[in-house]
């Protein structure tokens, strides 16, 4: 048996410059952290050669792997060929909570595919690969970023190249100021999941030919930029006014990414010491990030949105790996 598992991610700034009908043209870049709650997929053989058995919300077992109803599994698992498997996934958090879940189960899959064949894989191979098969065999009209933040993990920097290349760094911070990065973060669950291709569908659109929304897109990719250099000179509560700004504009690229409730709920945050905040993922539901700088305001926050459920976490360095192989 062998166990893999792929970190969720928390996204900063950046998100929408990622997807290839911005960045192919201009260019993008998204600052972003893995963080410690994980999808993980355990593999072992199957009683039975031919067959693939699958269990996730639900169990498949088929010996043609086209007949595979999940489409990741399916996509990966003809691209392998690899039969005669069990294969188990579970997850800390649910799908369709902003999170890049679906990123990571098919970075944490294709992990554990390559080391049950016995073959090696970096991380950007491996998280190349999950966009290929997200992007291109699947047609999901999504950005590269989950698949890196999974793959690689840590608080990176990541620049979408317009011939496709990806440049990761890390964001390099004193250990006291990533520990208050880390302390100052407060996420929310709203109650909602939701699809975000339909989201980021109407996104990829209007960053094709919406004069407007590339030009506020470009203005996140210059937050982003600005936001690594105030990090790595330790300037952490700057993350505060980003967040806020970043958010503003991001609900504008697209119908859809916020709703009367969220912005409810992101009011009483602000209103309660947050210095900034937003909805993680395309939008539509999920996880409220909120940045608070001190013990009295995150007191207040808490209070002010006792409604919702709040998820403590930490921030995750590890990437994808390897975590039992018997």
């Amino acid at each position: 048996m062998i166990i893999s598992r792929a970190p969720f991610r928390v996204s900063f700034c950046g998100g929408g410059s990622d997807i290839p009908s911005f960045y192919e043209k201009y260019g993008g870049c998204v600052l972003s952290t893995s963080i410690r709650k994980y999808v993980y997929l355990a593999i072992n053989k199957a009683f039975n050669k031919d067959t693939i058995t699958l269990k996730y919300s639900k169990t498949e077992v088929v010996t043609d792997p086209d007949k595979i109803e999940h489409r990741i599994f399916r996509q990966v698992l003809k691209d392998f060929g690899t039969k005669g498997i069990e294969i188990t996934s579970m997850a800390d958090i649910p799908s369709g909570t902003g999170l890049g879940s679906s990123s990571s189960f098919t970075v944490a899959l294709l992990k554990l595919l390559y080391t049950w064949n016995e073959h090696s894989a970096s991380a950007y191979k491996i998280a190349k690969e999950a966009c290929d098969v997200e992007i291109v065999e699947l047609h999901n009209p999504i950005g590269k970023q989950d698949q890196f933040a999974a793959a690689f993990g840590g608080l990176k920097f990541y620049e979408f190249c317009p011939d496709g290349f990806v440049r990761v760094e890390p964001v390099i911070m004193r250990h006291e100021s990533y520990q208050k990065l880390q302390n100052n973060l407060l996420m929310f669950y709203t109650g909602d999941v939701r699809d975000a291709n339909q989201i980021l569908g109407i996104e990829t659109r209007n960053l094709a030919d919406d004069a407007a929304k590339i030009e506020s897109t470009k203005k996140l990719c210059a937050m982003t930029r600005e936001l690594k250099t105030k990090l790595e000179d330790n300037d952490v509560d700057a993350l505060g006014p980003v967040l806020a700004e970043s958010w503003e504009i991001k609900k504008s690229l697209a119908q859809g990414i916020s709703n009367p409730a969220i912005d409810a709920a992101y009011e009483k945050g602000m209103r309660a010491g947050a210095t900034g905040g937003k909805l993680l993922g395309a939008g539509g539901g999920g996880f409220l990030l909120f940045y608070v700088p001190t013990d009295a305001a995150k007191k207040d926050v808490r209070a002010a949105l006792r409604g919702l459920t709040e998820m403590p976490f930490e921030l995750d360095q590890a990437g994808c790996s390897i975590i039992f192989m018997e």
